[in-house]
């Protein structure tokens, strides 16, 4: 039988949640907003499918782009391409 490479393959580490005491998913990380232009980290949160990018580009920095619904378009660098990634603010934090 084939081995499956499904979309969170390889992240058993990668996607860990650090166990803490009180709420796991605040309501404040779902209802943050960017604006066009806005540096952001994107921080992939693990129990929260819905939105997330491909893991390979948790905790990389990128540029806010636009909005597509209720998602956010990021704009990255990957080696020398420019891609576009569409992420729900829940995965998304603000630079300092």
């Amino acid at each position: 039988m084939r081995r499956s490479r499904g979309f969170r393959s390889k992240t058993r580490h990668k996607l860990q949640k650090v166990k803490r005491p009180g709420r796991s998913n605040p309501i404040t990380r779902k209802i943050q907003s960017f604006s066009e232009g806005d540096l952001v980290h994107i921080i992939i949160d693990p129990s929260i499918h819905r939105g997330q990018p491909h893991p390979r580009f948790h905790g990389k920095t990128g540029r806010v782009a636009g909005m597509m619904g209720r998602s956010y378009v990021v704009s990255i660098r990957d080696g020398n391409k420019e891609k576009q990634l569409v992420v729900r603010p829940e995965h998304l934090q603000m630079q300092e």
